[in-house]
């Protein structure tokens, strides 16, 4: 039985924000939980290789809750984060209200990620956690995102992967179609909630896919880093 929350084409954003709607006020304790809270590492990685420095701008895409945004913040740019989901977003400004050591708090903005009305050339660091596969088209969110970037800025884009290893792939997309959805139902009461992440997977071409359209489009130095064998995976690339 397809999953109600995952409908290509045009409904594809309503859908998605439907989710976003449901499960924002225990997103980030449910992350923890499904991913055995090295979520929170992936995404320290992901700080590291983007080499974030003061003064920079840097702009988090599909931000959410914030995590990301508030790490580049941490490291003193100017950060802006962008999500089209309100219900995110308000957990995110919320977040933002507490003290921030060392750091002032992101600027959170509602926006489409395929169309954000961003000045080009704007940004010296882009980034995105676990928004691509959710657009409508992960293509034009990869040329928005050029679009935005400084000329010799980085974008850097993590994701749920697909491991080249058949086997490790296998065993991988079991636990997201199998486990995975019991969290939906334990704590919404509803499977499907969680049950998108393996319909949304089946339906991405994952970091290879990602990887030969950010050379297609023009970007240099495309890289590929794979996380517990390519179950995660990061897409980094230069304007």
């Amino acid at each position: 039985m397809a999953n109600r929350y995952y409908q290509p084409g045009e409904e594809r954003a309503e859908k998605v924000n439907d989710l976003f709607a449901r499960i924002a006020p225990r997103y980030d304790l449910i992350n923890d939980l499904q991913s055995f809270w090295m979520h929170r590492w992936w995404k320290r990685r992901l700080i590291r290789l983007a080499k974030p420095r003061a003064g920079e701008r840097g702009l988090d895409l599909c931000c959410g809750t914030g995590d990301v945004a508030f790490a580049l913040a941490a490291q003193g740019m100017k950060v802006t984060g962008l999500d089209f989901s309100d219900a995110m977003l308000s957990v995110a400004r919320k977040r933002s209200t507490q003290p921030q050591k060392n750091a002032s708090s992101p600027e959170f903005i509602q926006g489409d990620a395929m169309a954000t009305g961003l000045p080009d050339a704007t940004f010296d660091i882009v980034t995105m956690s676990y928004g691509l596969r959710n657009l409508a088209s992960w293509e034009k969110g990869l040329e928005e995102m050029r679009r935005i970037t400084k000329p010799g800025g980085h974008i850097l884009i993590l994701d749920f992967g697909k491991p080249d290893f058949q086997p490790w792939r296998q065993a991988y997309f079991t636990y997201l179609r199998w486990v995975v959805p019991r969290f939906g139902r334990w704590f919404f009461g509803d499977s499907d909630t969680h049950g998108y992440i393996y319909e949304s997977l089946l339906n991405y071409p994952a970091q290879r896919g990602v990887e030969a359209k950010m050379r297609e489009i023009g970007f240099k130095d495309v890289k590929v880093v794979n996380l517990l064998g390519g179950i995660m995976s990061i897409n980094m690339g230069t304007r």
